[in-house]
């Protein structure tokens, strides 16, 4: 019979044979066959079997995907154990090799027995096949009700006004995510963060964590590094432009950016500066990175006693944030940046972690190219940040810490040395920050050599800078807060006493001294021997 241009047969099986052979010379199908006989005596056992094999045959019949309708009546019609057990054998499907074996067998109740465990096994992998399919219908129709749910949803806060605005900014995430050149596994994150961004209300309390996540993931430089050039000639001249003295640092630097021109992938020593406050530290971590002409940053880690401010927070935590480390590349704004860790001997320990535990993952090149941070919860590659730490005295540093860097020692200057750093960038720069010009405010040599000698005994220049400052501001220094015996060169220390009796208004540049200890003859000789050594500045400017 025909259904639209689908045609379906149905055959009827008469008698059982065995084909001996096929005869040739015909133009159709011809064997010579010997007739099977079989027994078909029905007792009440062979027909309960055929009532319960014909309603196997109908819930297979409900398994099929399009079953013809002819088959069912076909089926009740059968009252021959044979025929019905031969006709159920066309339409379950089970394996060629089961079916012969059904085929040969010499009674009606074996037959049916072995057909009945066919067709069991065949219906057991229909209904798994069914709950498949039907599983995969569920999903789809999920799937496809929540698309048209979100649909809706689209259209209502279209008509409301509200669709516009965030589907642009979920626009430009997108965009933002396919330009930011992430690795593989940032950028799965990130788009899994947007899917859950597109599904959740703007009144929800986890979305804007959710944006400012996806904001800090697309603004990181994943990929962007400058490109770096390193002129050992340049570097020695900017070297010596900067800083005077510290011949021994600056040939140090000048190999270590020797070692990276020839070899850039190669894993260089992380430098640290020790030296007392005021020699330069952080200037010359400056001047790197204006040799290398690369982007410079400075984190400062004293008084962090907290993991994560090297870490970062958990995005659990309500406010949480990155740590230090990749604001500072986020700052910075490429890979690749100059990163100085000021004050790395202030480290400090508490109940939130150690700080310096989670320097060693920063600091060690075969750790630092997948640093995790608590926050991105995404690898982030370190290697190419060139990191220079500072401190002040060595014993202080971790010693895990200490043991990843190279200690650089710089003791101070002598008293030439800080005349010429005064003349050369202190003054000029006190100058200018007072608005002053050269004609307005000149500052001879013996003027700052008794400032360095007679108010500022420290190894560094910072102090000597500040007391050109007040200088600059208002032309009065003080008594001397360092002074010496006229027949010794041992030195004492005074602490100036400001005082408001007659004898002290006779002149500001001159204020009472005023020892801590009672001041015995020797003292006072002392003390007006220098004040009769105190330089006589220049006038203020009119």
């Amino acid at each position: 019979m025909t259904s639209g241009e689908t045609h379906y047969v149905i055959c009827r099986g008469l008698r059982r044979f065995r084909v001996d052979e096929f005869l040739t010379g015909f133009p159709y199908l011809v064997a010579r066959i010997t007739e099977i006989g079989i027994s078909e005596a029905i007792t009440p056992d062979i027909e309960a079997r055929m009532h319960l094999l014909k309603m196997r045959a109908r819930d297979a019949l409900g398994l099929l995907p399009h079953p013809p309708a002819e088959i069912g009546p076909a089926i009740d019609s059968l009252d021959s154990p044979t025929m019905l057990a031969d006709f159920i054998a066309g339409i379950i499907d089970i394996p060629v090799s089961e079916s012969r074996i059904c085929w040969r067998r010499s009674t009606s109740r074996c037959c049916s027995t072995s057909y009945w465990g066919c067709s069991r096994s065949g219906s057991r992998c229909w209904n798994s096949q069914r709950r498949s399919a039907n599983k995969t219908q569920q999903t789809l129709s999920s799937q496809q009700r929540e698309h048209i749910l979100r649909e809706q949803l689209r259209q209502i806060q279209k008509e409301l006004g509200d669709d516009d605005v965030k589907s642009i900014e979920l626009k430009e995430l997108a965009e933002r995510i396919d330009k930011a050149g992430m690795p593989r596994d940032a950028e799965e994150q990130a788009r899994r963060e947007l899917r859950r961004l597109e599904r959740m209300p703007e009144m929800a309390a986890e979305y804007g964590m959710v944006r400012s996540y996806l904001d800090w993931l697309v603004e990181l430089p994943w990929s962007k590094l400058d490109p770096e050039r390193i002129d050992i000639a340049e570097a020695r001249r900017i070297l010596d432009e900067d800083h005077h003295g510290l011949e021994k640092v600056k040939r140090r630097i000048v190999e270590y950016l020797a070692v990276r021109k020839l070899n850039p992938d190669g894993k260089s020593p992380i430098l640290c500066f020790v030296g007392p406050p005021g020699v330069g530290k952080t200037s010359l971590g400056q001047s790197i990175a204006r040799a290398t002409d690369r982007k410079f940053v400075r984190l400062s880690l004293g008084g962090v006693h907290d993991e994560s401010e090297i870490r970062g927070h958990r995005r659990t935590y309500i406010g949480a944030l990155p740590g230090n480390i990749v604001q500072s590349i986020h700052k910075a704004g490429t890979r690749n940046p100059v990163m100085m860790l000021d004050e790395m001997d202030k480290l400090g320990a508490g109940f939130h972690g150690d700080p310096a535990a989670a320097l060693l993952e920063v600091l060690d090149p075969e750790q630092n190219a997948t640093f995790r941070d608590n926050y991105l919860a995404v690898p982030f590659d370190l290697s190419k940040v060139l990191f220079i730490g500072t401190a002040n005295v060595v014993d202080n540093i971790p010693t895990a810490v200490r043991d990843r860097m190279e200690m650089i020692e710089m003791p101070g200057y002598i008293e030439d040395e800080k005349l010429a750093i005064a003349r050369r960038y202190l003054v000029k720069r006190q100058l200018a920050s007072a608005g002053l010009t050269e004609k307005q405010c000149q500052i001879s040599d013996d003027v700052l050599r008794a400032i360095i000698r007679d108010y500022t005994r420290e190894a560094g220049v910072r102090n000597l800078e500040r007391r050109i400052g007040a200088i600059a501001v208002t032309p009065r220094c003080g008594s001397p807060r360092v002074t010496r015996r006229a027949s010794s060169s041992r030195w004492r220390t005074f602490r100036p006493y400001w005082g408001r009796s007659a004898s002290s208004r006779r002149s500001p540049c001159a204020p009472a001294c005023r020892a801590s200890r009672p001041v015995s003859p020797g003292r006072r000789r002392a003390a007006i021997f220098c004040s009769s050594r105190r330089p006589a500045f220049p006038a203020e400017a009119s």
